[in-house]
């Protein structure tokens, strides 16, 4: 029956190649990223001034800590995106609905939270994204910030994805790491069907076993399928969740790694989590990118993406 209904569903609509059998092979993936239709950007605002030899950037720290750092980070990242030509677009969630533990740092307040966020975006002139956990938040959120994240557990919520929708922002949607690219087609729908048809799509890993995520790169290829902007969550990527202590673990060593391959796999957006002592960070300090080294794996990023675009 289940067979039936997706024939069904699927008929008269155009798949990606290769998806719905297991002859996936290295020729259908080169295929897929040929083929993909161009991103378009009109409908962001923000990514207007994006050319097609860059790439953009979506960082900041995890969750807003106080009232000072997210400042300093914004304005260092912004320093680094102007000298490179990336468009930036800061990431901070003003509150941290999903953690292990309850005595888990969750965040300074919603609205002071909110306002630093609206601060970073009138004071450094960018486009910030926040993650909303219900669908109650869609509306308080979006009157301080430019784009509402879905986050990958919550992914398949119509309640949540429709509420987002409905404020007229844009969309950003993580893959849940338990969903393969092809389902998130499901989850554009519903936001589309909203009425807006600014949606973002983000990679972040699929798990692999209990403890471990892995990237499965031809995701990327098969969510631009949807006409979506895809991104990159390198550094989420990277968790290494459900440790017995109640903290998550990460392989931040392999941060590097993980976004060259994603540029050269074509992802048009890059996340990652940053912070000048990751140590120290509140949240998923494991996984974060140090700050300082944020500069010299841009430049490298961005080498890649002109020769990827060159060839």
């Amino acid at each position: 029956m289940l067979n039936d209904e997706c024939g069904m569903m699927n008929e008269g609509k155009e798949l990606p190649r290769g998806i719905l059998n297991s002859s996936f092979s290295i020729q259908n993936y080169l295929l897929l990223l040929q083929k993909n239709p161009t991103m378009d950007t009109t409908k962001f605002d923000f990514l207007k001034g994006l050319h097609h030899d860059r790439f953009f950037l979506m960082a900041g720290p995890c969750v807003i800590e106080d009232e000072s750092s997210p400042l300093f980070i914004a304005e260092t990242l912004k320093n680094i995106c102007q000298k490179l030509d990336i468009p930036l677009i800061f990431k901070g969630s003003y509150r941290k609905a999903n953690r292990s533990r309850l005595d888990s740092f969750t965040g300074i307040g919603n609205e002071k939270a909110l306002r630093v966020l609206e601060k970073i975006a009138k004071e450094f002139e960018l486009p910030v994204v926040t993650d909303i956990h219900s669908a109650e938040e869609a509306a308080m959120a979006a009157e301080h910030v430019d784009i509402l994240q879905i986050p990958a557990f919550l992914c398949r919520q119509t309640d949540l994805l429709v509420a987002a929708a409905k404020t007229g922002k844009a969309v950003n949607i993580k893959k849940g790491q338990f969903l393969s690219g092809e389902a998130m087609g499901f989850a554009v729908e519903k936001v589309r069907q909203s009425g807006n048809d600014k949606v973002m799509l983000t990679e972040r890993g699929s798990m692999f076993g209990y403890q471990d995520l892995i990237v499965d790169y031809r995701n990327i290829a098969v969510m631009q399928k949807f006409e979506v902007p895809v991104i990159l969550d390198v550094t989420h990527s990277l968790q290494q969740p459900n440790q017995s202590c109640g903290v998550t673990g990460g392989q931040p060593e392999m941060i590097g790694l993980i976004a060259k391959a994603g540029i050269a796999a074509g992802a048009d957006g890059i996340f990652m989590e940053v912070h000048p002592e990751p140590k120290k960070a509140k949240s998923d300090g494991a996984n974060m990118l140090r700050l300082d080294l944020a500069e010299n794996l841009l430049k490298q990023l961005v080498r890649i993406k002109e020769a990827v675009t060159a060839s």
